[in-house]
């Protein structure tokens, strides 16, 4: 018999080859044979989902998630304790999602946006973002191998430089070894924003769009506009023109940048919370110790959940329901995996 096949037996050959190749690939689907899943994208590449209802399970933002009820972590972790000290409150926070190294590989770039908004009042005003929570994520950050790590804030009251002083931030950034940068006006780019419902485009600050992460850092309070200023409305510090987004109704506008900017990591600052006379606040009768931080992968959630603290519900907040609505995350906690730690002094 010939070594070499006619071309009619070939091509007969070659599709009972291809056939069974299929059927073996579909029967070892989901057997961990088929190719790895694609890494968490960037911030600017995150595509937007379709919006769900909010008591439905919608989409985490950029990190791992399976449904609600079934991932391995929690989706919304809160530690506390009185007396607790914010740095160990934030690392059982953070180590109950997974830990740093979840979101944080070696080599990455990593951006933590804090709210440092204004050099009148030092951390006990809770106007600004507890240093010790920042530094924490610093830490941790670049123990995990992150190539640098870099804090940054817009503020509204006084000089970038000073307010990160005022803030304490600075010296604790810079004792954790991050690096503190004064956001340049040539960074920001006009940014489409494809899901936005009231804005279609904005100027945004660059390198918030390109680092591998963003870890977005609040602090809970009150404000005079918006209710309150939790996770989702701390991305107001990355654009400009901030004055816009009231023009054109703030709450709307918050979470059209949130369909752009979508932070793998949202940490709550509530060790001590602004209940009156925010943003800037300078009573210390308005300020109320409770010794909490909230860390979730989902914002809307995150920010649902610190919304309880002041009586409130998550829906209770304009863009916080809004967000939930445009599938960007879920406030219904009831539906929702909380673990909550209690952490000893």
């Amino acid at each position: 018999m010939s070594r070499y096949l006619g071309r009619r037996e070939f091509l007969k050959h070659l599709l009972l080859w291809s056939a069974a190749g299929s059927a073996l690939g579909l029967a070892g689907c989901g057997t961990g044979s088929g190719p790895e899943p694609s890494p968490a994208v960037r911030p600017s590449e995150a595509a937007v989902p379709s919006p769900t209802p909010e008591t439905e399970a919608g989409p985490a933002p950029l990190a791992p998630a399976t449904p609600a009820g079934t991932a391995p972590y929690p989706d919304v972790a809160v530690a506390r304790g009185p007396g607790a000290s914010p740095a160990e409150l934030t690392r059982r926070a953070i180590a109950a999602l997974g830990g740093i190294e979840r979101f944080v590989k070696p080599g990455h770039d990593v951006i933590v946006k804090p709210n440092i908004c204004n050099a009148y009042h030092g951390p006990e005003y809770a106007s600004t973002t507890n240093p010790e929570v920042v530094a924490t994520i610093v830490s941790l950050c670049l123990a995990a191998g992150a190539r640098r790590v870099r804090v940054m804030d817009y503020p509204f009251g006084g000089t970038p430089q000073a307010a990160y002083e005022k803030s304490g931030i600075a010296s604790a950034v810079a004792a954790a070894g991050g690096q503190m940068e004064v956001m340049n006006r040539m960074k920001y780019r006009a940014t489409p924003i494809p899901a936005g419902r009231r804005i279609k485009e904005w100027q945004v600050y660059g390198d918030i769009l390109d680092a591998d992460v963003v870890i977005n850092v609040p602090i809970a309070k009150d404000h005079s506009s918006a209710r309150l200023t939790l996770g989702m409305k701390n991305l107001m510090g990355v654009v400009e023109n901030r004055t816009g987004f009231h023009a054109r109704g703030l709450h709307q506008c918050i979470a059209d940048l949130n369909t752009l900017v979508r932070p793998q990591l949202t940490v709550v600052d509530a060790v001590r919370i602004l209940v009156d006379n925010g943003p800037t606040g300078g009573n210390l009768d308005d300020v109320r110790q409770t010794d909490t931080v909230i860390a979730s992968t989902d914002v809307v959630a995150a920010d649902a959940y610190a919304a309880t603290l002041f009586g409130l519900q998550g829906r209770d907040i304009g863009y916080i329901r809004l967000g939930a609505e445009m599938g960007l995350g879920r406030l219904d906690l009831d539906a929702l995996k909380i673990e909550e730690i209690t952490v000893e002094a």
